[in-house]
């Protein structure tokens, strides 16, 4: 009798230490990192940013696997397709709520079919005009809008995209009315923006340096909460407008399919916040026109709810309708 029970307690025990063994194991193979844009842009490049940081912590290769289109749903459904192991990834853009809202075929709830890992950075949006706008200054903008409503325009590189609902929400907030122009992609929307056909639009503060640097636009605002290294003496919306709090960042962060290990995914978060720790990652970062995020899955978890709410709210008051 002693003998058997000794048997069971050494059974016990051993089941007890297997949990901890497992998750000591992870990543005992290569991660994939799945990215719904096209290599060369600049998420793609933060992406790979922190695969290598990842990669370099974890002691596994972090291959990041781009699956461009349908507003990054296809790069979606390839993590939930996949298994729940930690071993496939999705590195995620604002996309991921807009796109629960805009397209019929994403078929997914963030908040069901998702774990957030972590919220990794974001890039700040510029209220920028074309250079012969009459208005020099955010205020002015404001000024010369309300006394034409519907007189002037807004272009976007196509509806229910970022920098469509992102001036939506700020018009709307301000009580403006412009009209919206779409474009197939952001490159003609800023063609259109320099050359006059649109007089505002609001996108990354990477994408539209060129333009300002050569004076073809004008910034007006940050649409942060604080200004930006890049252009310092550009004000933010919520000095300029009495918006306090007011923010609209192209945020991105990692999430993983519904079921994955927990230790996975608290692995996975030490890691991204021991790179954002690091300052010559963060100079890298920024270097890349992005801020740096963090902190933890819960945080990121409440941060997607509060975004899936907001943004929802505007594709209904903007009439974009699900394709």
């Amino acid at each position: 009798m002693t003998k058997f029970k000794f048997l069971i307690a050494a059974a016990l025990a051993a089941g007890s230490l297997s949990i901890p063994a497992l998750a000591d194991t992870y990543p005992s193979r290569p991660i994939k990192m799945v990215l719904g844009f096209p290599p060369g842009g600049p998420t793609d490049v933060t992406a790979r940013m922190f695969a290598q940081a990842i990669s370099e912590d974890l002691g596994q290769p972090v291959v990041v696997d781009n699956r461009a289109g349908g507003g990054s749903t296809i790069a979606t459904r390839a993590v939930l397709s996949a298994p729940a192991d930690g071993y496939t990834i999705l590195y995620n853009t604002s996309s991921l709520v807009l796109a629960a809202s805009l397209y019929k075929s994403a078929n997914y709830d963030v908040a069901k079919d998702l774990v957030p890992v972590v919220r990794t950075a974001g890039a700040p949006m510029v209220v920028a005009v074309t250079s012969g706008f009459p208005a020099k200054t955010f205020k002015e903008f404001v000024d010369v809008v309300k006394r034409k409503p519907g007189s002037y325009n807004y272009g976007s590189s196509g509806a229910g995209t970022i920098d469509h609902l992102a001036p939506a929400l700020l018009l709307s907030e301000l009580n403006l009315r412009m009209e919206h122009v779409p474009y197939a992609g952001t490159a003609p929307a800023l063609v259109g923006l320099a050359s006059g056909d649109t007089q505002m639009m609001v996108t990354t503060l990477t994408t539209i340096m060129p333009f300002v640097a050569d004076k073809r636009l004008r910034p007006l605002a940050i649409a942060s909460p604080s200004r930006s290294g890049m252009l310092p003496e550009v004000p933010t919306v919520a000095e300029e407008a009495g918006l306090p709090n007011f923010e609209m960042t192209a945020w991105t962060g990692i999430v993983a399919a519904a079921g994955t290990p927990p230790a996975a995914v608290a692995r996975l978060n030490e890691s991204v916040n021991k790179a954002l720790r690091n300052p010559r990652f963060v100079e890298r970062l920024r270097a890349a026109g992005a801020e740096p995020y963090g902190g933890t899955a819960a945080a990121y978890g409440a941060y997607l709810a509060s975004e899936s709410v907001r943004w929802k709210a505007v594709i209904e008051r903007a009439g974009v309708q699900p394709q």
